[in-house]
């Protein structure tokens, strides 16, 4: 992708005078960035990436019937017709505790304390909740069930019901959650809590999916210091190495900021050298547009490897504001992605929602990679304006329908950023916007 020679986007040419759409930037990025291998991971390492395969059940859940609650498992012809004043009065067997083997069988006259989650001892029907009944007189303390009141005249090794229980009452039925050969998920799944939870319930300790991608972020710029870091003259404080981690982050990948490399083209070529490891995608931010001191262009523009074409980044001019210049190619010898985004904090932002997180998801393998979308109603004081021939994104906040822009236009405001969760998207060939028209936004929370 070297800047060296022009190329082409579909039946566009490509140079460096040409002004790129947004739909063209974004298409060629898309049409570039593949989804990434999948690989076998543990459950945990695996929340949030994309499920490459069904999944089926090796073992019906639960895998056998288990009582829903703490009390006594019975027949039901013994409980019928039972009640405050004719309890039925049976002889206690013994306790099924959860995960006990081999449960005592239940006969004629007969109860077995149980457990939530033990399973139903042969011969029982049903179970009795345990406020059902008297509590038992038991030869020993059975947890979650002494703390109910005997009745009077209870004795040793029996138990008074009163009230009757239908067949498998309170009984989870072997299956009933999912069945043995079933499919439990989807391939294209993406793993959440409760997905991850559905795995581990039926015995899988690893799963193949793709995974989540290794995100680099640096920032450009020799008057930028760490925060907690006192301020010298003419120095500002590193924001956007900050905001893209954290973007990348909540995006599904796995981001490691850098922070800030100074203005020095050389270092800056041997920073990005060194993070290769362990990046499936690099983000820059600063040094691309036509400043004396923009060292990405300069570090950038004709790296590549000749045996390997298609490697270099192009930097380009967007329609679109704030975020005009623009920077995408690949680097190093596996060619690994990367997007050069502006410096001034917002053109930084509005870049990332609409260039690297829709990369990031298609690394993951995701069909849907973009924000939604809506329709609102503009909720302003007055019009808004804006340059014709530039499809313009200002920050908003959206609720019940309404959008209201937060700050203004410029692409350094930081704070009106921190209290917008929407983009206005005013098009290309608009130049005015009145308050009370309806406008397309881009939901960012």
């Amino acid at each position: 992708m070297s800047s060296a020679a022009p190329r082409t986007t579909g039946h566009l040419p490509v140079g460096p005078d040409r002004l790129w759409s947004v739909e063209e930037h974004l298409e060629d990025i898309l049409t570039t960035v593949r989804p990434l291998e999948p690989i076998e991971l543990n459950l945990l390492d695996a929340q949030g990436c994309l499920l490459v395969e069904d999944v089926t059940v090796p073992v019906s859940l639960p895998p056998f019937d288990n009582s829903s609650m703490d009390g006594y498992a019975v027949r039901v012809a013994d409980v019928a017709g039972a009640s405050e004043e004719f309890p039925a009065v049976l002889d206690v067997v013994g306790d099924v505790a959860a995960g006990q083997a081999d449960p005592p069988p239940v006969g004629p006259g007969q109860a077995a304390r149980i457990m939530t989650g033990a399973p139903l001892p042969p011969g029982a029907e049903t179970v009795v909740p345990v406020e059902w009944t008297d509590g038992g007189l038991g030869e020993g303390p059975v947890s979650g069930m002494r703390a109910h009141a005997q009745a009077p005249g209870g004795a040793e090794g029996q138990v008074r019901v009163y009230r009757p229980a239908g067949a498998r009452a309170h009984v989870r039925a072997e299956g009933s959650d999912v069945k043995a050969g079933d499919r439990a998920l989807e391939a294209g799944t993406v793993l959440g809590p409760p997905q991850i939870a559905l795995l581990a319930a039926i015995g899988r300790g690893t799963v193949r999916v793709r995974p989540r991608p290794r995100v680099v972020v640096l920032s450009t710029g020799s008057e930028l210091v760490q925060p907690d870091e006192e301020l010298g003259s003419g120095q500002i404080y590193d924001s956007n190495s900050f905001a893209l981690t954290a973007a990348a982050r909540d995006a599904g990948a796995i981001a490691y900021r850098v922070g800030a490399v100074a203005d020095d083209a050389e270092t800056l070529r041997d920073t990005i050298e060194d993070q290769l490891v362990r990046a499936d995608l690099m983000v820059t931010t600063g040094g691309v547009s036509v400043g004396a001191y923009d060292v990405v262009k300069e570090a950038l523009a004709h790296v590549g490897d000749e045996d390997e074409p298609g490697g270099g980044v192009e930097f380009r001019k967007l329609a679109m504001q704030p975020g005009k210049p623009q920077g995408f190619g690949s680097v190093g010898p596996d060619h690994i992605p990367l997007l050069a985004l502006p410096g001034n904090p917002v053109s930084s932002y509005v870049s990332f929602e609409l260039f690297v997180r829709p990369a990031i998801r298609a690394l993951m393998g995701l069909a849907d990679v973009h924000r939604p979308t809506t329709r609102a109603t503009l909720s302003a004081d007055a019009p808004l304006a804006s340059p014709k021939g530039r499809r313009q994104f200002l920050r908003g906040r959206y609720a019940d329908g309404a959008v209201t822009p937060v700050g203004g236009a410029g692409s350094h405001l930081v704070a009106a950023l921190a209290h917008a969760d929407a983009l206005i998207v005013v098009p290309e060939e608009t130049e005015s916007v009145e308050p009370g028209a309806e406008v397309e936004v881009i939901l960012l929370g």
